[in-house]
């Protein structure tokens, strides 16, 4: 990797984890257009419980992961919601991050040298 790229994605990541480290604290708290979609035509008292009307949000089945170390946009046992949700944004960028370097890793070992196959030598029959 040459010095451009590294740099290139050194401030990409650096970004990334500021983003989701501070920027991610001052999101909305309003519900996004997938939930309130799911809300749509259900009544609900002051502990967000349905009371009445027919919506998807009575299909809902508990879901596994519900009880995760990262769910709810934050890590479990952690009780300062800034650092929670901060640690919990950082954690998902370096995920990410491994994740699609292994991939890209993975997938340059196995293409071989590309380089080397569509080039032709300099000091070939031409030269």
């Amino acid at each position: 990797m040459n010095r451009k790229l590294g740099w290139f994605l050194a401030g990409g990541l650096l970004v990334a984890l500021l983003l989701a480290g501070v920027v991610s604290n001052v999101a909305s708290s309003s519900p996004d257009g997938l939930d309130a979609t799911a809300r749509d035509g259900c009544t609900f008292n002051a502990d967000d419980e349905i009371t009445g009307g027919t919506c998807m949000l009575q299909q809902e089945q508990d879901h596994q992961l519900a009880d995760g170390p990262l769910a709810d946009y934050g890590i479990k046992g952690i009780d300062n919601a800034y650092v929670s949700t901060g640690l919990a944004g950082v954690a998902g960028v370096l995920i990410t991050f491994g994740a699609g370097g292994g991939l890209f890793w993975l997938a340059r070992r196995r293409g071989g040298n590309p380089a080397a196959a569509g080039s032709t030598s300099k000091t070939g029959a031409g030269a």
